[in-house]
């Protein structure tokens, strides 16, 4: 039997977000996704968004895999009021489909005519599709499944397209959810297939500067917003984007400041640099320079197992709040969670932790 899923222990805290970077790839790692395809997997991911409640903070479309860093809240304690619970169904389901459900809530909240009809019949109704909510697991089964049915008929085939169970690394909110959007947002420019990562529309970055689809990228702005701010307290603000993008092209920049071909964000984080010069205190964003800087930079350069293997990337006492909520996973002889990385992840040393040793160069 393969083991389960590694689960934020926070899953259910109204104080620590759950995130997590999920990566699948293609069977054969065949490259199997074109325009049509990212196109028509984005729109799924916003479907399954809307239904679940998971949010996605970051993500890269690439033709044979895919990243997204994923939030997923905790249920609300006192359960999805109507409204909310219908307006999610109508994500995934058909207008006729969601008023009948609508009609036997109804039914079931006047049943016998009493003040609050019958509660235990209205959550009956509702559990047929709550359980698929504030789930991650599910979250990506629906929508990989849901793709993968496209696809079939799409290109006349049957079988899996997902070369095996998607994999996933917890990820704690602050510099490590920063670090692993910008991360995610570089894959295709260190794939070689652009200079820049806003060229790259099946991106968050590339979404919320490009419109994505249908002009506005709202949605991935708020994403990146959150992914750069959430341990600030800040939610899903879109009307925060122009100061987290300053933060997050800075980030981007250090990483792709020794690389000739990347004259565009030099310019756009210089000039951004210069501007906030001229912001007051209060103004300015959060500073990056706590990071090391040029450690950082190598990291976000080069592809690094401990950010797709790592199962738990955060500070030390991140990793060991983990480690200890899932004590079972290791032998006796382990005393702690905290490794340090090593190789390339060495650049991160003292600011980002893993919760598994990995050997370099392979």
């Amino acid at each position: 039997m393969r083991r389960a899923r590694w689960i934020s222990p926070w899953k259910d805290s109204l104080e620590k977000t759950s995130i997590y970077h999920c990566i699948s790839r293609v069977v054969e790692r065949r490259f199997a996704f074109g325009v049509e395809e990212k196109e028509k997997f984005r729109m799924f991911m916003r479907m399954y968004e809307n239904f679940s409640g998971c949010r996605v903070l970051s993500y890269c479309l690439m033709s044979n895999h895919i990243h997204l860093l994923v939030e997923v809240p905790p249920k609300p304690e006192e359960g999805i009021a109507d409204d909310v619970f219908l307006k999610r169904l109508s994500a995934l389901y058909s207008e006729a489909f969601v008023a009948d459900v609508a009609l036997q809530i109804h039914e079931a909240r006047h049943e016998g005519g009493l003040e609050g009809g019958n509660p235990e019949r209205v959550e009956e109704i509702k559990g047929r599709f709550t359980h698929r909510m504030h789930d991650l697991s599910q979250f990506m089964k629906g929508l990989m499944q849901r793709f993968t049915q496209w696809f079939n008929g799409q290109h006349k085939r049957t079988g899996r397209l997902w070369e095996d169970r998607f994999k996933s690394v917890i990820v704690e909110s602050g510099t490590a959810a920063r670090v692993m959007a910008a991360y995610i947002d570089l894959n295709p420019v260190r794939a070689g297939m652009v200079e820049d990562p806003a060229e790259y529309r099946w991106s968050s970055y590339g979404e919320a500067v490009g419109g994505g689809p249908r002009g506005n990228g709202k949605k991935a702005r708020e994403g990146l917003v959150r992914a750069m701010m959430s341990e600030r307290d800040v939610g899903f603000d879109a009307t925060m984007w122009k100061q987290a993008s300053r933060q997050y092209r800075r980030l981007m920049g250090m990483a792709l400041e020794r690389k000739p071909s990347n004259a565009k964000i030099q310019r756009s984080t210089a000039i951004e640099e210069s501007k906030e010069g001229r912001m007051s205190t209060h103004d300015r964003p959060h500073d990056e320079s706590s990071l090391p800087e040029l450690g950082m930079a190598k990291i976000l350069r080069t592809r690094v197992r401990y950010f797709t293997d790592g199962a738990v990337i955060g500070s030390k006492s991140f990793v060991n709040e983990a480690f200890d909520a899932a004590r079972e996973r290791f032998s006796e002889n382990r005393k702690d969670g905290a490794r340090k990385m090593r190789g390339i992840g060495k650049g991160a040393s003292g600011t980002l932790w893993s919760v598994r040793d990995l050997r370099v160069r392979v």
